[in-house]
């Protein structure tokens, strides 16, 4: 069957029905193939969230598109030693050329799924010509999340391409995360950040650790000022062994006057010492509360690095919330035993509160 003998809006018929990746591999088939796909698909391609190049298991990449139930694989992309390559080198089952490089390709057993390897010389340009052919194909504006682990995993510096990292130890020292401060400054853009650390410090004021739109930390002394004070992000978890309810109360007044935190959408803080009256929170200027007898709207978000399980955060679902002087947008404020959850709405409170049942 050739698909160029069908009238145009059959092809677009054929195209709509298929999944991305299929849409992926067959746009090889041609120069015109690949300019018939892109024409017909243009507004699908454009509600592509993203595309997530996921962390290496067994040194193999996984690419693939977030889908609302499961992910869409595309391909894997296999990182191998210099040894390994020349002894699967012999078992190619095809080559494709990939934005002007020539790359290997085999499909496995174990998978089925195209696996493109490559001479540890060459993974740079190899993984950089793979990308370029997404971007040409989905558009050059779809972002893309490189998934690694700190410091071992490669990490390539391409055109929309965001980093999401989580530092290997279990718990780093200060002068690692001097190196890790150092490393941030050199990184793509931070997507999310996962660390623990014992350092009593975090990094500088104007670190881009802080612009990270997602930031889960452990840290086992009290930086809760210091994260705080810079965090610019999105979505934020952070533990840490003891806070002083000011910092809490602080860092409320300044999210509700607008002083700070304009993209912040969700934080959870836990406290792992005993004895921190973090219900004093509760009872602070600004703060206000639904009655006991109205059900409160249930907040919760698509995490900003979504996991195959446990996608949104955690449920807030509180009769107490504040309001931002500058907008009126409100947030929910929870908690439970020795947790913080703060929730920011996107309606204000005249709308918030006709969502109350």
């Amino acid at each position: 069957m050739k698909l160029s003998k069908f009238p145009y809006l059959v092809q677009n018929e054929i195209f709509d029905h298929m999944r991305h990746s299929d849409l992926f591999w067959l746009s090889f088939v041609s120069k015109n193939m690949k300019k018939l796909i892109k024409l017909s698909q243009i507004t699908r391609f454009k509600c592509i969230s993203h595309i997530v190049y996921d962390e290496p298991m067994l040194d193999k990449r996984l690419v693939y598109i977030p889908c609302k139930n499961i992910p869409e694989n595309i391909m894997r992309i296999a990182e191998e030693t210099k040894n390994a390559f020349e002894k699967k080198s012999k078992i190619a089952n095809f080559q494709l050329n990939v934005s002007g490089k020539i790359i290997d390709f085999r499909v496995t057993k174990q998978y089925n799924l195209p696996e493109a390897f490559f001479h540890p010389n060459d993974r740079e340009s190899a993984i950089e010509s793979i990308h370029n052919y997404f971007l040409d194909l989905f558009g050059d504006s779809v972002e893309c999340q490189w998934i690694a682990n700190y410091p071992d995993d490669f990490i390539p510096h391409l055109h929309n391409l965001s980093l999401c990292i989580s530092v290997g130890r279990s718990c780093i020292s200060i002068k690692e995360m001097e190196a890790l401060e150092t490393f941030f400054a050199s990184s793509p853009v931070l997507k999310h950040v996962r660390l623990e650390t014992y350092a009593r410090e975090l990094f500088s004021p104007e670190s881009k650790f802080y612009k990270a739109d997602s930031i889960d930390l452990i840290q086992h002394y009290n930086a809760v000022p210091t994260f705080l004070h810079h965090f610019q992000g999105r979505q934020a978890v952070f533990s840490c062994s003891k806070c002083d309810i000011s910092d809490l109360i602080e860092f409320m007044n300044r999210w509700r006057s607008g002083e700070a935190f304009q993209k912040l959408e969700y934080l959870k803080i836990t406290i792992t010492s005993n004895g921190i009256p973090l219900n004093e929170v509760l009872t602070a200027y600004g703060v206000k509360h639904l009655d006991a007898t109205k059900t409160p709207p249930r907040h919760a978000l698509p995490k900003v690095l979504k996991p195959l399980f446990f996608r949104i955060t955690d449920p807030i679902i509180s009769h107490t919330y504040i309001v931002r002087d500058t907008d009126n947008r409100v947030a929910s404020v929870s908690i439970r035993e020795d947790t913080l959850r703060f929730g920011v709405w996107k309606e204000t409170e005249e709308e918030f509160l006709r969502m109350v049942e």
